[in-house]
């Protein structure tokens, strides 16, 4: 195949790719649900994911060696700059549903409960004793569930780790500068430096989870607030893991010489995924842990 000029565009060709990773996710996904129900063991999640990495890598790496084979042209990388900003857009109405369901709990669930709908029958005959108060700590019928004992406050860990993530957004803004100078050392460092950070964060992460669980005993079925909160930070630090790896098979690329300061789109569009992943983990920090 000859390199694309840009007058021509680029078809890729007939892969089978597509179909394993529909295997992969299909398995992943129904042998998780029916483990959750205890009727399957973990094993086909763990052979579905196998499959999901086997696809990525075999996929990415096909993409890689055609980019590196000249058969891409400037059409080709702004279909590839739009379908990361769908991604990317998708993954804020994703994010955007989790925090429309904690403000729908915090501003209107727990006010009515409490008598604020006008409708006193519901605090008084449904839940005489409730409180209206965030985080809500409390479940009905207390004694047959695991109740929290307490929740984490912003200044511990989730500060750390805030100033974590903005590190990393700025150590990844270096490296872009650095490409844009053709520095490879310089690149290869900044990236080696983000991330680090990122799985530093991912670390810290599960040790506050470890606590919450074991010491607060907050947990995802200790009400409203333990569900909100382990879906919104578990869903953040799967996609600071996802960041993470990427920007470490970034910085292998770069130590390769893949990318040159006019042709660099999969560092830019890591870059766009791992600047997104900050500026949620900026709405949790305010609006889960602090306020």
């Amino acid at each position: 195949m000859s390199s694309a000029s840009d007058q021509d565009y680029y078809v890729p060709h007939g892969t089978h790719w597509p179909i394993i990773g529909s295997v992969g996710l299909t398995l992943s996904v129904v042998g998780f649900a029916n483990y959750l129900h205890d009727t399957w063991s973990l094993t086909p999640t763990l052979v579905g994911l196998a499959i999901l990495f086997f696809m990525m890598f075999g996929w990415f790496g096909q993409v890689i060696n055609e980019s590196l084979s000249g058969l891409y042209n400037k059409q080709v990388d702004l279909s590839f700059r739009w379908s990361m900003s769908w991604f990317i857009f998708s993954e804020v109405m994703f994010f955007g549903a989790f925090f429309g369901a904690l403000f729908y709990a915090r501003m209107y669930s727990i006010p009515w409960l409490d008598g604020a709908s006008n409708n006193d029958a519901t605090a008084q005959y449904l839940w005489p004793d409730f409180e209206a108060a965030w985080p809500l700590l409390t479940v009905p019928l207390a004694e047959k569930y695991e109740v929290a004992k307490a929740f984490i406050g912003p200044w511990g860990l989730p500060a750390i780790n805030t100033v974590i993530l903005l590190t990393s957004g700025l150590t990844v803004t270096f490296a872009h500068w650095a490409l844009k100078k053709n520095d490879t050392p310089k690149l290869v460092y900044w990236l080696a430096a983000t991330v680090a950070l990122g799985f530093g964060f991912v670390v810290l992460q599960g040790y506050e989870y470890v606590h919450l669980y074991r010491d607060l005993n907050l947990r995802l079925d200790s009400g409203i607030y333990g569900s909100t909160f382990f879906m919104l930070t578990g869903f953040h630090g799967f996609h600071v893991t996802m960041g993470a790896t990427m920007l470490l098979i970034i910085m292998i690329r770069a130590a390769k010489g893949h990318f040159t300061p006019e042709n660099h789109f999969a560092f830019e569009g890591v870059a766009w995924y791992w600047h997104f992943v900050d500026v949620v983990w900026l709405g949790l920090f305010i609006f889960v842990y602090w306020i």
